[in-house]
């Protein structure tokens, strides 16, 4: 039987979809309230505090600014709120617990993770659940959209006034970065991952290794000489006949018990010192089917067990 360490969480909402290519995941964070994310992370043992909300300005009333770059000014507005929540829930002592949201976000969650980590002189893991590597650059992202730049810029490559969110030149180590289930990559991102050596599990390797083992081998990486790992959790790494309400659903992806046995195998190490769910878009979602499974992976992330 596995005991759950009861810890603080700041929950904190971030509601934006400027950064992707389709309207909706800014409800996303109201969508998992709705479905019980608080009383289901107290009924583990924790004790959930509110850390508010950061809500991005409105698609009608915002510039959308450089082509390459869509809504630049206001993505980094919203990193830099959403960081600075983060790194309070910290100072308190508290877990982040992120809701999104479109990948966005991350730029600025993630960095204040590793910020507070930087100030003991520790570095963080990462682990990014999700169909694409989000690894484009402006000059190669086919859409300009920046939720598929996100994990560029933490690992220090993209436009400055992004990858300077974090006071550093890069958030995370690309040593210590993997990312689960993708098997959609455009040409730019392939370039980067091979040129950074960042450990991308596809959903080939999935099925030919099994989840367990490419988890265990994420792990390892995102352990490797650091204070702990944060996971990056988009809903679109599972399959769209699990989880329909998503931002950008791609065929093939991870089923409802490989998504639990991820976020079950981040608890089991004691490692995970944060953790975001993203991309949820309830707009098409079937009565918040994809909200409720979203719940219960964050349960099963937090340490909820079968027994």
């Amino acid at each position: 039987m596995t005991e759950v360490v009861p810890r603080d969480i700041a929950l904190i909402s971030v509601s934006i979809d400027l950064g992707a290519g389709r309207r909706g995941v800014d409800m996303g964070p109201s969508a998992l309230r709705i479905a019980g994310i608080t009383a289901e992370v107290e009924s583990i043992g924790h004790r959930v505090l509110e850390s508010g909300t950061v809500t991005a300005g409105g698609f009608e009333t915002t510039d959308t600014g450089e082509s390459t770059l869509r809504f630049l000014t206001e993505i980094v507005d919203v990193a830099e709120r959403t960081r600075n929540r983060v790194a309070k829930g910290m100072e308190d002592g508290c877990m982040p617990l992120i809701l999104g949201g479109d990948h966005s976000l991350s730029i600025g969650s993630v960095a204040a993770v590793a910020a507070e980590y930087a100030k003991r002189d520790e570095s963080i893991g990462l682990i990014w659940v999700d169909a694409h590597t989000d690894m484009n650059r402006p000059h190669t992202s086919p859409s300009g959209n920046i939720h598929g730049m996100s994990l560029a810029v933490l690992m220090g490559h993209g436009d400055e006034r992004l990858v300077g969110l974090g006071g550093r030149d890069q958030a995370v180590n690309p040593e210590n970065v993997s990312v689960l289930g993708a098997r959609q990559l455009d040409a730019g991102e392939k370039a980067l991952v091979s040129e950074l050596g960042v450990r991308v599990f596809t959903m080939s390797e999935i099925d030919d290794r099994g989840v367990s083992v490419c988890m265990d081998e994420a792990l390892e990486r995102a352990n490797a000489g650091t204070g702990g790992f944060h996971v990056s959790f988009d809903l679109d790494s599972l399959d769209p006949r699990e989880a329909p309400g998503v931002g950008t659903p791609v065929q093939g992806g991870l089923t409802y018990r490989e998504a639990h046995l991820v976020c079950e195998k981040a608890a089991r190490t004691g490692g995970l010192v944060s953790f975001e769910m993203v991309e949820l878009n309830p707009v098409l979602d079937d009565r918040n089917h994809t909200a409720v499974l979203g719940v219960g992976l964050v349960a099963s992330a937090l340490g909820k067990s079968i027994l």
